[in-house]
């Protein structure tokens, strides 16, 4: 049943479709289409710039990834792993806040 409804859309369908576009015989002939001739020519130019742009994809270079997720860029970069040791009670006495700013090259 879906095979038979398939091979009637690929033999009978489709041909009739494609004889019925108005495709004309030269470039130029595309400047003389009518407006109800480019609508009906729309799905199909719509289907093979599809196909087109599935087909050249993957010979586009693909977006590059992060090479590192790391956050500090820049400081101490010799150090497997930065630590800053602050006393709790000095934080009290001072308004002050701590903040290390990894991406503007700054420790306050």
């Amino acid at each position: 049943m879906v095979l038979d409804s398939v091979a009637r859309i690929v033999k009978v369908q489709l041909p009739a479709y494609l004889k019925q576009l108005p495709v004309p015989d030269s470039i130029t002939g595309f400047a003389r289409l009518t407006v109800s001739d480019w609508l009906r020519l729309l799905p199909f130019l719509g289907v093979l710039a599809l196909l087109g742009y599935l087909a050249v994809r993957p010979f586009f270079p693909k977006k590059k990834q992060q090479k590192d997720s790391l956050i500090n860029l820049k400081i101490q970069k010799e150090n497997p792993k930065v630590v800053n040791e602050i006393n709790i009670e000095d934080l009290c006495l001072t308004k002050a806040a701590y903040c290390r700013c990894w991406r503007s090259k700054t420790v306050r």
